[in-house]
Protein backbone atom coordinates (compact mmCIF):
# COMPACT_ATOMS: atom_id res chain seq x y z
CA UNK A 1 0.00 0.00 0.00
CA UNK A 2 2.83 2.38 0.86
CA UNK A 3 4.54 1.75 -2.51
CA UNK A 4 1.27 2.38 -4.32
CA UNK A 5 0.71 5.67 -2.44
CA UNK A 6 4.25 6.77 -3.23
CA UNK A 7 3.74 5.98 -6.90
CA UNK A 8 0.47 7.95 -7.03
CA UNK A 9 2.07 10.91 -5.25
CA UNK A 10 5.05 10.85 -7.60
CA UNK A 11 2.70 10.72 -10.58
CA UNK A 12 0.76 13.74 -9.34
CA UNK A 13 3.94 15.72 -8.75
CA UNK A 14 5.19 14.85 -12.25
CA UNK A 15 1.86 15.77 -13.87
CA UNK A 16 1.75 19.09 -12.02
CA UNK A 17 5.33 19.98 -12.95
CA UNK A 18 4.83 18.95 -16.57
CA UNK A 19 1.65 21.02 -16.83
CA UNK A 20 3.43 24.10 -15.48
CA UNK A 21 6.27 23.69 -17.97
CA UNK A 22 3.90 23.25 -20.90
CA UNK A 23 1.76 26.18 -19.81
CA UNK A 24 4.83 28.40 -19.53
CA UNK A 25 5.83 27.72 -23.12
CA UNK A 26 2.39 28.41 -24.55
CA UNK A 27 2.09 30.98 -27.30
CA UNK A 28 -1.74 30.98 -27.03
CA UNK A 29 -1.79 34.72 -26.24
CA UNK A 30 -0.65 35.44 -29.82
CA UNK A 31 -2.99 35.50 -32.83
CA UNK A 32 -1.34 33.21 -35.39
CA UNK A 33 -4.41 33.42 -37.62
CA UNK A 34 -4.03 37.17 -38.28
CA UNK A 35 -0.33 38.10 -38.64
CA UNK A 36 0.58 41.75 -39.14
CA UNK A 37 3.66 43.62 -40.35
CA UNK A 38 5.32 46.23 -38.14
CA UNK A 39 8.28 48.47 -38.96
CA UNK A 40 10.40 50.08 -36.32
CA UNK A 41 13.73 50.62 -34.64
CA UNK A 42 15.32 48.08 -32.32
CA UNK A 43 15.51 49.49 -28.82
CA UNK A 44 16.73 46.30 -27.18
CA UNK A 45 17.33 42.66 -28.07
CA UNK A 46 17.58 40.23 -25.17
CA UNK A 47 18.99 36.86 -26.18
CA UNK A 48 17.93 35.10 -22.96
CA UNK A 49 16.16 31.95 -21.82
CA UNK A 50 13.47 30.84 -21.76
CA UNK A 51 12.38 33.21 -24.58
CA UNK A 52 14.19 35.94 -26.44
CA UNK A 53 12.74 39.43 -26.30
CA UNK A 54 12.83 42.10 -28.98
CA UNK A 55 11.75 45.61 -27.98
CA UNK A 56 10.86 47.58 -31.07
CA UNK A 57 9.91 51.27 -31.26
CA UNK A 58 7.08 51.48 -33.78
CA UNK A 59 5.52 54.73 -35.00
CA UNK A 60 1.75 54.59 -35.29
CA UNK A 61 -0.37 56.29 -37.96
CA UNK A 62 -0.53 59.29 -35.61
CA UNK A 63 3.29 59.55 -35.64
CA UNK A 64 3.61 58.61 -31.98
CA UNK A 65 6.26 55.95 -31.26
CA UNK A 66 5.29 53.09 -28.96
CA UNK A 67 7.35 50.22 -27.64
CA UNK A 68 6.30 46.82 -28.93
CA UNK A 69 7.41 43.79 -26.90
CA UNK A 70 8.01 40.88 -29.26
CA UNK A 71 8.67 37.43 -27.86
CA UNK A 72 10.74 34.91 -29.76
CA UNK A 73 11.77 31.33 -29.25
CA UNK A 74 14.49 30.10 -26.94
CA UNK A 75 18.05 31.13 -27.81
CA UNK A 76 18.94 27.54 -28.78
CA UNK A 77 16.14 27.48 -31.34
CA UNK A 78 17.15 30.85 -32.77
CA UNK A 79 20.78 29.72 -33.09
CA UNK A 80 19.58 26.81 -35.24
CA UNK A 81 17.84 29.38 -37.43
CA UNK A 82 21.07 31.37 -37.82
CA UNK A 83 20.49 34.07 -35.24
CA UNK A 84 22.65 35.04 -32.26
CA UNK A 85 22.79 37.67 -29.54
CA UNK A 86 24.43 40.17 -31.92
CA UNK A 87 22.07 39.71 -34.86
CA UNK A 88 20.09 42.80 -33.86
CA UNK A 89 21.49 45.94 -32.26
CA UNK A 90 19.85 49.07 -30.85
CA UNK A 91 19.21 51.45 -33.73
CA UNK A 92 18.69 48.74 -36.36
CA UNK A 93 15.62 49.50 -38.45
CA UNK A 94 13.63 46.38 -39.23
CA UNK A 95 10.34 45.13 -40.57
CA UNK A 96 8.78 42.14 -38.84
CA UNK A 97 5.83 39.94 -39.72
CA UNK A 98 4.47 39.03 -36.29
CA UNK A 99 1.60 37.27 -34.60
CA UNK A 100 0.01 40.08 -32.57
CA UNK A 101 -1.37 39.79 -29.07
CA UNK A 102 -5.04 38.79 -28.94
CA UNK A 103 -5.57 41.65 -26.48
CA UNK A 104 -4.68 44.28 -29.07
CA UNK A 105 -1.81 45.61 -26.94
CA UNK A 106 1.48 46.55 -28.58
CA UNK A 107 3.24 43.22 -28.78
CA UNK A 108 3.42 39.82 -30.36
CA UNK A 109 5.65 36.93 -31.26
CA UNK A 110 8.26 36.77 -34.00
CA UNK A 111 10.11 34.16 -36.01
CA UNK A 112 13.69 34.89 -37.18
CA UNK A 113 12.76 34.13 -40.81
CA UNK A 114 10.13 36.91 -40.68
CA UNK A 115 12.59 39.71 -39.77
CA UNK A 116 14.15 41.98 -42.40
CA UNK A 117 16.42 44.99 -42.20
CA UNK A 118 15.22 48.31 -43.66
CA UNK A 119 17.09 47.62 -46.91
CA UNK A 120 15.24 44.29 -47.35
CA UNK A 121 18.06 41.98 -46.26
CA UNK A 122 16.86 39.12 -44.06
CA UNK A 123 18.15 39.10 -40.49
CA UNK A 124 18.91 35.39 -40.95
CA UNK A 125 19.90 33.67 -44.17
CA UNK A 126 17.05 31.81 -45.87
CA UNK A 127 17.15 28.05 -45.43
Amino acid sequence: MRLQSTAVLAGLVWATATGAVLAHHSFAMFDAEHPIVVTGTVKEFRFVSPHTLLILEVKGADGVAKEWMLEGGAPGLLVRDGMNGKSLKPGDEITAKINPLHSGAEGGSYQPQQLKFKDGRPVVAPR
